[in-house]
């Protein structure tokens, strides 16, 4: 064997070709082009062939970590693409349900839950208004852009660019209302117009009795903030704003909304506090009524006009930062802040509008589901006098610190009422109303029917009485022994005299011998319904009435003897309809005494206001005559009078009918009544009462011898003694 060879390495075919050239060759014959040089064997001569890296191996931690967060992703992926489509599932399902649900525009306009009623005074200006006002529709292309503008920049400023929810202002709502420290749906609520809307649509949904027990609850429900609600409204906003356009949705809000004062709509809300339609309204105005969709009992420019101008000077504010104004526009509008119209502004006659609501119908006045107008008797100027009268005396006159009310009743002499206050707080609605609803003792203002009575079966106002301390026996109380408020005693004085001075004897003594049952029977054909005590006490006015029926029986005597009843509806209407639904339920009725007794109890009743207990109500110009009145322990206080043009009633009292200090019929009430007296006379002419002069008594001549014995006349003789007994049984014994 040679060694020649030695140190050469060998040549190993499949180390002379890469796996790659075999490979494609395909053959055992190597390709020369892929040849590649040996590495060195052992003597050097040639090279070996170069040896792969190994792939490095990763850190089993990271792999670990990767596949994880790569498993997640997979699976967070599946899952919210599989539920993002779920719930645009739910949210077109939902979408589509209120959409098929929504009907035409123009039955979503007026959405009132009952009609309204528009109150007329005497000379057919509108001075008050109840129930639920609503002007007519509008758009929201025909009102002032002004008001369009202000709405869009307090309400939602991005109203015409989101689809019906605004998630910017969910989000701004959300995180101011945690900034607050309240919960994050309390406070602001980041709504869109469109789900102001939704909400005041209720969804959709009607009032149903048979689901909801009243209104209120309904309204409620319609109200409510809790998240499956705000879903609800977003989902029916939705659908609104796929089913309308973007000026019918602004259309509906500013017809539907509740503006204060009782005005829905942009239009009853322009003519409740302007005057003027939604199309003519300024800037400063504008504002005014954008500004009440926030809260609009409390910003109501009738309520706190300060208040509403603050509101809208920020509404003002707001326009011009969002380009609807300009700064010379907003200073103009800030420098002349809206006023109300006179109409608005004078917000007389609640007392009066209150009780005329009250003696209608209830189907067309408190609970209509129509649009009323009312023509009632009020006369603007009248009701002003009382009311500036009222606040007057209280004024200058009352003591501060005192709690005493009053009432007053001005009324024409056929029971047409004129003015009414129901209390010394004027210029209300909606409170407790004293010249209607308060039955008091009437105390003296009731003795003219006693002494009525008397002239009615023939006594003369000169008739003489005797008032001395006075006993009587009553069945089952015993001895009663009733005293004059002076406690002093005038004896034999004439029936003219004895109601001058609201003397307590002679009125009882009269009461007892007319009969109890007849006094009774005129004071209750004068319009004294409240019951009547059958007991001589009734002569004092112990019973009770109000105010209204005492001015009302008054006026019955001013006009010569027949009963009224009170009024103050003359005629009422639907709106726009001339032909009156119906008509007055008021007037003169019934005669209840003669004409002759009427205008002797007005002569007699004009000397309390001359010579008697109500000097302090004397009228400086003109004739007039009246009866004051205080009740037991002073807790009513009275004074009822008249002119010939008007009656008036005024009373005074505690509202917890404890006593009045220092005050009787004779004292502040006939200040009031002659206050307004003075005012409501103005400019009228003195005209004389209708008062009927007795006939002078004549003289009693001395006995005369009789000359000649005749035959008595039986007729006359039978009528003399007749006279004579109910005299002696009337006047008692002579001094």
């Amino acid at each position: 064997m040679s060694d020649s060879g030695r140190g050469k390495g060998r040549l190993v075919a499949d180390r002379r070709y890469t796996a790659t050239s075999s490979k494609s060759t395909g053959s055992g014959s190597p390709d020369k082009g892929s040849r590649k040089p040996a590495s060195g064997g052992g003597n050097g001569s040639g090279r070996r062939p170069a040896r792969r890296k190994p792939p490095s191996r990763r850190n089993p931690l990271v792999a670990l970590v990767l596949g994880l967060f790569r498993w997640v992703v997979r699976i967070l992926w599946t899952v919210t693409w599989r539920v993002g489509t779920v719930a645009l599932l739910l949210l077109a399902a939902g979408v589509g349900y209120y959409y098929t649900k929504l009907p035409p525009l123009e039955a979503l306009l007026d959405g009132r839950a009952r009609g309204s009623v528009t109150l007329m005074d005497n000379n057919g200006e509108i001075f008050a208004w109840r129930g639920d006002q609503f002007g007519g529709p509008v758009t929201a292309t025909s009102v002032s852009p002004h008001l369009r503008n202000a709405v869009i920049a307090t309400e939602d400023r991005r109203f015409y660019q989101h689809f019906g929810v605004s998630p910017r202002g969910i989000a701004s709502a959300v995180r101011i209302n945690l900034s607050e420290g309240r919960g994050p749906l309390s406070g602001h609520g980041g709504s869109t117009i469109s789900q102001q809307t939704s909400k005041l649509l209720c969804l959709g949904t009607t009032f149903d009795p048979d689901v909801w027990e009243t209104e209120a609850d309904y309204v409620a429900e319609c109200r409510e903030t809790t998240l499956a609600r705000k879903g609800k409204e977003a989902l029916f906003a939705m659908a609104m704003e796929a089913k309308y356009s973007k000026d019918d949705i602004l259309s509906i809000y500013l017809n539907r909304a509740y503006m204060g004062a009782g005005a829905y709509g942009a239009e009853a809300a322009s003519e409740r506090y302007f005057g003027k339609h939604a199309a003519e309204l300024q800037p400063q105005e504008a504002a005014i009524i954008a500004g009440l969709l926030s809260a609009p009992s409390s910003l109501s420019p009738t309520n706190d006009l300060e208040r509403s101008r603050a509101r809208a000077a920020t509404v003002l504010r707001l326009m011009r930062d969002q380009g609807y104004l300009t700064a010379e526009e907003e200073q103009r509008a800030q420098a002349n802040p809206a006023s109300l119209s006179d109409d608005a502004d004078r917000r007389a006659g609640g007392y009066f509008a209150d009780w005329v609501m009250s003696t209608g119908p209830d189907f067309l006045t408190r609970d209509t589901m129509e649009d009323v107008v009312i023509r009632t008797t009020i006369d603007p100027k009248l009701q002003a006098a009382a009311e500036a009268a009222m606040r007057s005396v209280y004024d200058n006159k009352v003591r501060e610190g005192s709690n005493a009310q009053a009432a007053i009743v001005v009324m024409s002499a056929d029971g047409a009422v004129r003015a009414m206050v129901g209390g010394r707080k004027t210029g209300v609605s909606g409170v407790f109303n004293r010249a209607t609803q308060a039955k008091r003792q009437t105390g003296s203002a009731f003795k003219p029917f006693i002494y009525a009575t008397a002239l009615e079966l023939g006594h003369s106002p000169y008739d003489t009485v005797v008032d001395e301390p006075f006993c009587m026996n009553i069945a089952g109380s015993g001895q009663w022994c009733p005293e004059n408020y002076s406690k002093s005693y005038k004896g034999r004085v004439t029936l003219t005299d004895a109601l001058a001075n609201s003397l307590n004897i002679p009125a009882i003594k009269i009461s007892e011998n007319v009969g109890r049952d007849l006094v009774h029977k005129v004071a209750y054909d004068f319009g004294i319904q409240s019951e009547l005590q059958n007991t001589p006490a009734m002569a004092l006015g112990t019973s009770e009435a109000s105010l209204l029926e005492m001015t009302g029986a008054y006026a019955g005597i001013l006009n010569g003897g027949s009963a009224v009843t009170p009024y103050g509806l003359v005629d009422l209407r639907l709106k726009g309809d001339d032909t009156p639904l119906m008509g007055t339920g008021g007037g003169i009725r019934e005669r209840v005494i003669q004409p002759e007794a009427a205008g002797q109890l007005i002569w007699m009743l004009e000397h309390v206001l001359t010579e008697g207990t109500g000097q302090r109500a004397r009228l400086p110009d003109r004739e007039a005559a009246g009866k004051t009145g205080t009740s037991n322990d002073a807790r009513d206080a009275w004074f009822i009078g008249f002119t010939a043009d008007y009656v008036t009633g005024v009373w005074m009292g505690n509202d917890d009918n404890s006593p009045l200090t220092g005050v009787t019929g004779g004292g502040l009430p006939a200040e009031i009544w002659k206050e307004t007296m003075v005012r409501v006379h103005e400019g009228l002419p003195a005209n004389p009462l209708p008062d009927l002069a007795p006939a002078a008594p004549e003289p009693v001549a001395p006995p005369q011898p009789q000359v000649s014995q005749q035959a008595p006349d039986p007729e006359r003789q039978q009528r003399d003694n007749i006279i004579q007994q109910v005299l002696r049984d009337l006047l008692g014994p002579r001094d």
